[in-house]
């Protein structure tokens, strides 16, 4: 893929959060790996979507932090997509936003819990809170922070198998293999929000899914023996 190629499919992404109505004001974005995971092109700071436009999309150095093309400035959120690209192999798209339900999960610093076979399909467990920046950690390097906080919760879980997180107190981020595949499981994290909302308002005692319930539905779309969908 061109760094032109790139560009374009960022900017897709980030215009499909839109369509998916994840998106009020210019809160959220899209960023995209380079095939080498040398650089990454990221939705510019508080470009609206309407005027958004391929070459908009900022190159930005993975190694540096560096812009290495583009005019504009990148997104605000740029130090925590680069932390997560270093650290999660098999991670080459990355979308954030604050999606309501979510992000109500977020400020409420609970992780959503697997109720059924939906989330299941898409997260193998629960989608993990982070804990909160401390007043220190926000005033030296607030969005740097961000990311390590996040890499911290994933010290014994698997980024692939559950692609996404609640930062406690502020919003999800999730990914993927790709801008698309991140946008994607963007969405199913805000649907299972929602439904684990309702869930919890009809039965605030229910149990999480059971763990085998949770296995066949994940391993079915994921792994070696997966079967749902075509070849």
């Amino acid at each position: 893929m061109t760094i032109e190629q790139l560009q374009e499919a960022v900017c897709q992404a980030n215009l499909d959060l839109v369509a998916h109505g994840l998106v009020t004001l210019t809160w959220g974005n899209v960023s995209g790996l380079s095939d080498d995971r040398d650089v990454f092109a990221i939705k510019p700071s508080g470009v609206p979507y309407p005027e958004l436009r391929p070459e908009h999309c900022v190159i930005v150095s993975v190694e540096t932090g560096k812009v290495v093309q583009g005019d504009l400035k990148p997104s605000s959120d740029t130090a925590t997509h680069r932390l997560l690209y270093q650290a999660f192999e098999g991670v080459g798209g990355i979308t954030h936003t604050h999606s309501p339900k979510g992000t109500a999960f977020a400020q409420a610093r609970r992780e959503i819990p697997c109720y059924g076979t939906t989330h299941a399909d898409h997260f193998y467990g629960p989608i993990p809170v982070t804990r909160p920046l401390s007043e220190e950690e926000i005033n030296t390097d607030y969005e740097g922070n961000t990311g390590h906080v996040i890499i911290e919760r994933f010290a014994d879980l698997d980024p692939v198998a559950v692609p996404g997180v609640l930062v406690g107190s502020h919003a999800p981020f999730a990914w993927g293999a790709h801008a698309a595949e991140s946008v994607k499981n963007a969405v199913a994290l805000e649907a299972v929000a929602g439904m684990a909302i309702d869930t919890l308002a009809l039965a605030p005692s229910v149990p999480p899914v059971d763990d085998y319930l949770l296995e066949k539905h994940y391993s079915r779309k994921h792994g070696p023996n997966a079967y749902y969908g075509q070849k």
